[in-house]
């Protein structure tokens, strides 16, 4: 198990190394930022001094590896605009970001675990294929879409909910949350149902498929031919076996609903980390994208070599395949 922990790490770090070469590269070869922060009435010696203090004048190699260096030592660089540390920056919108992520998760579980064992107890009955159907508009849509389909009914036509910002927040251990207040809720909880969609039409599949499966197995007809009621076979014997693939795969997603929140964030003006990095691609803003990005692979890095060392200790055939 030693062996494998050690190995793991290894690749995680590679990955992490490998990605973060990228991730420079790719942001620091594009666009000049100079053009961006100067003034359009500055001269040739302010622009120049602009590239000095951003440390834009060295090459490419110097620049990386200065960024190498400090990324060792915790440092990702500083805002060209807001002149503050990247890493400190996002960490200021990190909680909205996780806030609507957790919101959204707990709609999409809501929600769909519910319809989705209905669809699969019924898969022949209108209801169930009503739900399917609505599942597959929720993978074909795009999520801008919906977005803006949502801020147009219950905002435009209706007058229900407000169409952005976060709202009134209070804080619980330093943080800013605002499902704790009505206002803030209400900001909350369109934004919230966007990023959820997609993810619920993932858990109604999901549940679905491990409903019809669990049904057909021997214990479950084992607990009917007991005579236990239907709620007690479905509650008991259905319902805990399905959800071990949908928390699995859940907690996967978590990660990528917290680093791809950008397009709904941006659709409802919402002050998470998504809007943030989209204000710095506009503004060429480097050490924020390179940070963001550096922040979304190290999540999904860790996150799966989490889940991977948590199935290696429950089942020993993983660690041995891998040897």
């Amino acid at each position: 198990m030693l062996v494998y922990i050690i190995r793991r790490l290894g690749q995680s770090a590679l990955v992490i190394a490998v990605m973060a070469t990228l991730v420079f590269v790719a942001v620091y070869a594009v666009g000049n930022p100079v053009d961006i922060l100067a003034s359009p009435q500055a001269d040739q010696q302010e622009i120049e001094a602009i590239t000095r203090r951003l440390g834009l004048d060295r090459p490419l190699y110097e620049q990386y590896g200065l960024f190498v260096w400090n990324a060792l030592h915790g440092d990702l660089g500083r805002s060209f605009v807001y002149n503050e540390p990247a890493v400190q920056l996002i960490l200021k919108r990190l909680p909205a970001t996780f806030e609507l992520a957790m919101t959204a998760l707990v709609i999409a579980v809501g929600v769909g675990i519910p319809l989705g064992l209905y669809a699969g107890l019924k898969p022949n009955s209108l209801g169930g294929h009503s739900v399917m159907a609505g599942s597959i508009l929720g993978f074909s849509l795009p999520n801008f879409w919906q977005g803006l389909m949502l801020v147009l009914l219950f905002s435009v036509v209706l007058g229900w909910l407000p169409a952005g910002g976060r709202g009134q927040t209070v804080e619980i251990l330093g943080l800013p949350v605002s499902f704790l207040t009505v206002d803030g809720l209400q900001h909350l909880l369109l934004p919230a149902l966007n990023l959820a969609l997609y993810k619920m039409a993932l858990v109604i599949r999901l549940t679905r498929a491990g409903a019809r499966e669990v049904m057909l197995q021997d214990y479950v007809r084992f607990a009917r031919a007991k005579g236990l009621s239907q709620a007690r076979v479905i509650g008991v014997h259905v319902l805990k076996n399905i959800l071990i693939p949908v928390v699995t795969v859940l907690g996967l997603e978590l990660g990528s609903m917290i680093a791809f929140a950008v397009v709904t964030e941006t659709v409802f003006a919402y002050p998470g980390m998504g809007k943030l990095l989209i204000d710095s691609i506009s503004r060429l803003d480097r050490p924020v994208i390179v940070a963001y990005l550096m922040m979304t692979v190290v999540i999904f890095v860790v996150i799966n070599l989490v889940v991977d060392l948590i199935y290696a200790a429950i089942d020993p055939r993983v660690r041995l395949s891998e040897a």
